[in-house]
């Protein structure tokens, strides 16, 4: 169905809301997804980096109908200045409340005409003063008309002098002096106390006096509800119970009557929206890489032909599988999966708090190490969107002023890389040298066994295997193939279910990075290019246990297995191969720390590898990642980060935490040394990027105040050239000093941005101007159903 009309205390520190914003709008522990596994014909068209919307005229669109939009939880408040307003918050608040100014597909403000008929400075000397000229078309849901009065009471209750309003948020509002009425009630003058170059940044959204101008309003009245807006739509009913707010035309909106009669927004988690998308329950939902590739399989699986499948009960449970998936596939062809590049990007970030990364040189070697290309790549490049590394922390691809100032550190650079950690003291004696490019005891998968370049690295996908190989995650690494325990076995002796019992030291303990571990580790990396392959077959047969696909699905599944046992093998002494096999006289003096050498790709040749080391202690980082589902392939990015800080002689050891620990107990806690979040890009970023790259200060108990920089890294010349971008009111000026706090931040080696994410939506196939919208502001009016 494509046409529908039935539904479906106290104060906040400001930095858990904006990092809310960073972490959870941006989707920082959301998958970065790929689609592939479809040949160049079956693919759709390479679509703009910065939007795939399905734009198209509002007359060709039916009028009425209703939307079914997923989202990720209900808003925990509506009222989008408090410390737990989230993206569904915002999106709400972009629907039925008032807007200043919008974004456009490349993040520039653009004045919002259905409010505004003008908007300027005029004044700068002595005082920056803004002149705002309402709409007078313009009014409330109730009738009333929007007035400087209401612009008056949102200063007075964001400004921050003002503790009854819980409010986490007040830049730029402390920066005015005065806000008044001009020439009448629909003219305001904003007077400012000190300059402010993202003044277009301000009364975005505008509540209405009834909210901003009673703090028991603000605090609690606008949490569950908006009794009065001014949108093209208007809240209807929020139910806590159902998971659902319903958003419904606003008979006083003045500007184009919305096309769609109703939008539901209906919480629906990342992991059940695959089962959604297939009974046809959602009309759009932003998806992983699970879900979305499961809507590319769809087009290509076969009809489901009468008389299919074996004879007798078991041939119609069979012939039942193979119907019910065949009608999923024909609900799921409605579906197409909208991409474009997220305006949020990936970072590596190293916390320069203490340990080897409290020294500069130490960092900047981290950083040359990165080829930051091959990671861009991995993510972007299946997905047919320009797959350019991110050469900026402050703005996006695309939009105005956008340079690559990467070149401030250096490139990817071995040799230099190495400089700098022999310039810090860490060096390599040849010791521990290992040697990579060993016979890996099982074929990468190739030939006619090929894997089919499937670039998900979702570890989670097919039959819940759980693939952590390829790198030290300092996690119980068991072959989810071997269920016998306690029985040595040498493979290919007692069958491929016998599990090798362990040696008095594991080899991974033992100190051993020779060979033996590198082939380990290259047996791992095929086990897991095999069960990204099988997770590939198995969404492409679709069911059909029948077909060639499904096969391939089989044979690759057991070659992981076999991999698999075979590294479990060699890593707990039981190759036949091992000096010492069962326990050799070295693991008895093992060192307790744990080495991780990072893997080369399996048929990849290396160099010789040696750890750095200072004072006799290897270089070790500590590389934190998300343990969950959705997070397979921000893993996969790391494993490719700890192969590449191996060719240097860092040595990293991986901690999977759980995803909701993720954040809270390491990255702002800073208990890690190098990790992978996300941030989003701002239209704004002199404002809303600085407390990201602050100089921590320290507090008055001894701590240390880093507000949204993690890396604790900063510097007092990047915090002024921050300061002097926001009161610059010629843009030219402000873009330059912008520039060259990016620049600052690059040297600092902090954070090194990756790559912009890309953002993938399903959409029912007869929706327009919705989808991947990137910087762009919804126009909620616009999106209807084609006629």
């Amino acid at each position: 169905m494509t046409d529908h009309d039935h539904p479906l205390s106290g104060r906040r520190a400001a930095d858990r809301r904006r990092r809310c914003a960073a972490l959870i709008a941006a989707g920082a522990l959301l998958p970065l997804p790929a689609l592939t596994g479809c040949s160049s014909d079956e693919r759709e068209a390479s679509v703009s980096a910065s939007q795939d919307i399905a734009p198209a005229p509002r007359g060709e669109l039916k009028d009425g109908g209703t939307l079914r939009w997923a989202i990720d939880a209900m808003p925990g408040t509506l009222n989008a200045f408090q410390s737990d307003a989230d993206a569904t918050t915002a999106r709400i608040a972009g629907a039925v409340l008032p807007s200043m100014f919008t974004l456009d597909a490349n993040g520039r403000p653009q004045r919002n005409a259905d409010y505004l008929d003008a908007a300027d400075v005029s004044a700068r000397d002595p005082k920056q003063v803004v002149t705002y000229k309402i709409n007078p078309k313009a009014r409330w849901s109730d009738g009333s008309a929007i007035t400087a009065a209401d612009f008056v009471a949102q200063w007075n209750a964001l400004r921050g002098k003002n503790n009854a309003f819980w409010t986490a948020r007040n830049a730029g509002y402390d920066r005015i002096g005065k806000v008044e009425q001009g020439a009448d009630s629909r003219e305001v003058k904003v007077t400012f106390a000190r300059p402010y170059a993202d003044w277009r940044s301000l009364f975005t959204p505008l509540y209405p006096k009834s909210v901003m101008g009673n703090a028991d309003a603000f605090n609690e009245g606008a949490r569950e509800q908006l009794k009065v807006g001014a949108g093209p739509f208007r809240v209807q009913q929020r139910d806590t119970a159902e998971g659902r707010v319903v958003l419904v035309r606003n008979p006083k909106w003045w500007g184009d009557r919305a096309r769609l009669k109703k939008i539901v927004l209906e919480s629906l988690p990342g992991d059940k929206r695959a089962a959604a998308l297939a009974d046809g329950s959602v009309d759009v939902a932003a998806v992983d890489q699970i879900a979305a590739k499961r809507v590319a399989s769809a087009r290509r699986a076969p009809s489901h032909k009468p008389g299919d499948g074996n004879a007798g009960p078991q041939g119609d449970g069979a012939r039942a599988d193979a119907k019910a998936v065949a009608a999923q596939n024909t609900v799921l062809r409605g579906y197409t999966v909208r991409k474009a590049l997220e305006p949020a990007y990936t970072q590596l970030a190293l916390n320069g708090s203490s340990g080897p990364l409290a020294d500069d040189r130490v960092r900047r070697a981290v950083a040359r190490a990165l080829d930051r290309q091959v990671l861009a790549d991995t993510v972007l490049k299946p997905l047919d969107l320009p797959s350019r590394p991110l050469g900026s922390h402050l703005l996006m691809a695309g939009q105005s002023g956008y340079e690559d100032h990467s070149d401030a550190l250096g490139g990817q650079d071995t040799g230099a890389a190495k400089a700098l950690l022999a310039d810090a003291g860490w060096k390599s004696d040849g010791s521990d040298r290992q040697q990579a490019g060993q016979n890996a005891g099982a074929p990468a998968p190739g030939s006619e066994d090929r894997y089919d370049g499937d670039p998900y690295g979702d570890e989670s996908v097919g039959d819940g295997a759980d693939d952590r190989s390829g790198y030290d995650d300092g996690a119980d690494d068991r072959n989810p193939a071997r269920s016998h325990r306690g029985h040595t076995a040498v493979l290919g002796e007692h069958g491929a279910d016998a599990r090798p019992a362990a040696a008095e030291a594991p080899l991974s303990f033992t100190g051993a990075v020779g060979s033996e571990v590198q082939q380990s580790a290259l047996l791992r990396q095929s086990a897991s290019f095999y069960k990204q392959a099988a997770a590939g077959e198995k969404a492409a047969a679709g069911g059909d246990t029948e077909s060639s696909a499904y096969a391939k699905y089989r044979r690759y599944k057991k070659r992981a297995a076999r991999a698999l046992g075979a590294a479990e093998m060699i890593e707990t002494g039981q190759a036949p191969h091992l000096p010492g096999s069962g326990g050799h006289p070295g693991a008895r003096h093992a060192a307790a720390e744990r080495s991780a050498a990072a893997p080369q790709p399996a048929g990849e040749r290396a160099g010789h590898v040696a750890a750095v080391k200072k004072n006799g202690r290897p270089l070790t980082l500590r590389f934190v990642v998300p343990d969950g589902a959705a997070s397979a392939q921000l893993r996969t990015v790391g494993r490719r980060i700890s192969e590449m800080l191996a060719k240097i002689g860092v040595l990293t050891s991986v901690q999977r935490v759980s995803d909701a620990s993720y954040f809270q107990d390491h990255i702002a806690s800073g208990d890690y040394d190098l990790a992978l979040y996300s941030w989003p890009g701002t239209a704004y970023p002199a404002t809303d990027a600085r407390p990201i790259y602050a100089k921590p200060q320290p507090a008055p108990d001894g701590s240390l105040t880093v507000e949204q920089n993690y890396t604790r890294v900063g510097t007092d010349h990047i915090d002024q050239l921050f300061d002097q971008a926001s009161s610059e009111l010629d843009e030219s000026s402000a873009r330059t000093l912008v520039a060259q706090a990016d620049a600052r931040i690059w040297a600092a080696a902090g954070s090194i941005p990756l790559y912009q994410r890309p953002e993938l939506v399903a959409t029912k196939k007869t929706l327009a101007n919705v989808g991947a919208f990137g910087f762009a502001t919804p126009r909620f009016q616009d999106i209807g159903y084609t006629r």
